[in-house]
């Protein structure tokens, strides 16, 4: 008993020292009728079995959505599909004009989605039942070679002589076009391993893109089209540039207007990886270019890249291959990096005022150029890994959701933003130091005039003739040529748009003898000449992003880059002469009846035109009055018509 009230002390006293301890009652001494503990019990069993339930019937519709899985995203699929035919078939009753790029693009995507299916289910039976037929034209394939070949030379040859008749400077073009083929042949690694097939097919492709999308109607509207909504969609900018900045900024400062749209598009580009529909559409482009051309598929997808995205971006999507790839492949790389722009820039271009439709068509036809003349620079002496896709992964991005690539692309054109604007800011300070001190250097012998650009002009000029430019312009755009591959394409694109405002803005073409525009022509062939990376200034960015995935081969990419931006240099070069020889004059247009229904209010290329033509037709009299020669001489309205284009184009007539 004794030894009960001692354990019994004890414990009230630890009790007392420890907050936190509760004196432990026996069960036995509660009261058998207290209803408490029972209370909570039941209260404790029934939630426990309703969870039970919950949790029961949670795992049985995961399981049922589980084994059901193929057949709930089938119907979603065929809910939505059927939805957007009726909007389709909606738009097009409404309206059908305007319902039409809609309907082409369906299309487009229906083509290839029916493509893929048959390829997937039906594909090994469509090539067992032509294996006859295809084992037939490889015993004969040399023949149909040769052929195929003798027809395609025939056939260039008398279109050459029908298009060109009565437009020798298309011819021009073509002769510079063999030009750069032949110095890049001279200049080529090892000339027996060149690939005719790599060769001729690349530059056959490149020519069909030309002619699709300069010379036929639906090309030129549908690529027209495409640059005009490439416009209004980075308009959309404005709506984040004007709430950090202010109207009055983004309408008068570059930095303010031409900066954010890099960042909105790599924000847009970014979120187009994650969907899928980028690696999709380098994908379709990669297979047309590997089927023809005979290249391996980690270059051609890293060309085809290209088309959308940058330099350095572009060999991400083969990043685990570089390390296995060949010098040649990794010279294609590189050449399809400087051959091309990035899609994030070239807004940036557009927002100049560059045609947009040029710019696009520029960057697409140039991806088979350059892997043509890649092979035929620094034709493949190895044997490829990679000469078939089904082993080669297209490499993205690890975001979870849509709104981190949104994020993530927004953040990445940081640094982007950050090496246009120190390098304008860098490269136009030393272009202005550079031409200070030519000058100076010039003034020793009475030559003050001279200056970067003027160098530029003599050494260029030459290339800038045979690409189809007219000799008169010819100075101007080899200045354009030689500022692009020196310091950068970015200022060589905001010196062409100065040349385009004075144009379209009636400045004078001569102002104390110093030409102050180009023709239309010119500006054509120029921004496709520009279309690329090929400057010195891209050799640091190409060796860093390439020695960063690569580290291995770090001296192997050194040893040909440089000759990767020649062969790139020339590549530009080579897809204006191919503009210039498929580029024609604009039908002229009836001037009197077009200024008979012109309001004069907004300046426009035919309006331009038509003001020119009334300027030279103004003759000034002795006593103070005009007269018009030609048609207008005719037309009462001239004087009118002369007052109106004055007020929009300024010219030495006007003050007369």
């Amino acid at each position: 008993m004794n030894d009960e009230n001692d354990h019994s002390e004890k414990k009230q006293d630890y009790a007392r020292e420890n907050a936190a301890f509760e004196l432990e009652e026996d069960v036995s001494s509660k009261h058998p009728g207290d209803p408490k503990p029972e209370t909570h019990a039941g209260k404790r069993n029934s939630k426990s079995k309703f969870l039970r339930k919950v949790s029961e019937s949670a795992s049985r519709a995961k399981s049922a959505y589980k084994a059901h899985l193929t057949v709930i995203k089938s119907i979603i699929l065929a809910i939505l599909l059927a939805g957007f035919l009726a909007f389709l078939i909606t738009a097009c009753i409404l309206n059908f004009h305007r319902a039409i790029a809609l309907l082409v693009m369906t299309c487009v995507v229906a083509f290839f989605v029916v493509y893929d299916l048959i390829k997937r289910f039906l594909g090994k039976r469509i090539i067992h039942f032509f294996s006859p037929v295809s084992s037939w034209l490889k015993q004969h394939s040399r023949w149909f070679k040769w052929i195929i070949s003798v027809l395609a030379l025939v056939g260039l040859i008398t279109w050459l002589a029908v298009d060109t008749a009565k437009r020798p400077e298309q011819l021009i073009s073509f002769g510079g076009m063999c030009m750069l083929i032949i110095i890049l042949f001279i200049f080529s690694r090892k000339h027996q391993a060149v690939s005719c097939r790599a060769l001729f097919v690349g530059l056959g492709l490149q020519f069909v893109l030309g002619i699709l999308i300069i010379r036929t109607e639906p090309g030129f509207q549908a690529f027209k089209w495409l640059g005009d909504q490439v416009q209004v969609f980075l308009n959309y900018t404005k709506a984040g540039s004007s709430f950090l900045f202010g109207d009055d900024l983004i309408n008068g400062l570059f930095a303010f207007q031409a900066l954010p749209i890099v960042v909105f598009f790599s924000c847009v580009m970014s979120i187009l990886y994650y969907l899928g529909a980028m690696q999709w559409l380098i994908i379709k482009i990669a297979w047309l270019m590997q089927v023809t051309m005979g290249t391996s598929a980690t270059e051609t997808l890293s060309v085809a890249g290209n088309i959308f995205v940058g330099q350095t971006e572009s060999p991400l999507l083969i990043r685990p291959y570089l390390p296995e790839m060949t010098k040649s492949e990794m010279h294609a790389v590189m050449t399809g990096g400087f051959a091309t722009i990035a899609g994030s820039v070239l807004g940036a271009y557009i927002s100049f005022g560059i045609s947009a439709s040029s710019l696009i068509a520029a960057s697409v036809m140039a991806a088979p150029c350059a892997l043509a003349l890649s092979k035929l620079s620094y034709p493949e002496l190895e044997e490829s890994k990679f000469m078939s896709q089904e082993g080669v992964k297209l490499d993205c991005g690890g975001e979870q959701n849509i709104l981190e690539a949104a994020s993530n692309g927004a953040s990445a054109s940081i640094g982007l933003v950050a090496n246009i604007a120190v390098n304008l800011l860098a490269f136009l300070a030393i272009l202005d130091f550079l031409n200070a001190a030519l000058s100076w250097f010039g003034g020793m012998v009475d030559y003050p005039e001279l200056s970067f650009q003027v160098i530029c002009s003599f050494v260029f000029m030459p290339i800038a003739f045979m690409m189809g430019v007219d000799w008169n312009d010819s100075f101007l755009v080899a200045e354009l040529i030689g500022i692009k591959l020196f310091l950068n394409e970015f200022v060589a694109y905001q010196k062409l748009s100065e040349y385009q405002k004075n144009r379209l803005n009636g400045v004078e073409e001569f102002i104390n003898g110093k030409k102050q525009w180009i023709s239309v022509r010119a500006e054509t062939l120029s921004t496709y000449a520009l279309c690329g990376f090929a400057n010195f200034s891209s050799i640091g960015i190409m060796l860093g992003g390439l020695s960063s995935m690569a580290p291995m081969r770090k001296s192997e990419i050194a040893s040909i880059v440089m000759h990767a931006l020649f062969t790139g240099f020339v590549t530009s070069l080579v897809n204006a002469c191919v503009a210039g020889i498929l580029i024609v004059p604009m039908e002229s247009i009836h001037c009197v009846s077009y200024l008979n229904t012109s309001t004069f209010n907004v300046s426009s290329e035919n309006l331009f035109t038509c003001c020119r033509d009334l300027y030279s037709s103004v003759v000034p009299n002795v006593t103070g009055t005009i007269t018009f020669t030609g048609e207008w001489s005719s037309v009462n309205q001239s004087l009118t018509f002369l007052h109106n284009c004055c007020g929009l184009y300024n010219s030495s007539v006007c003050t007369v």
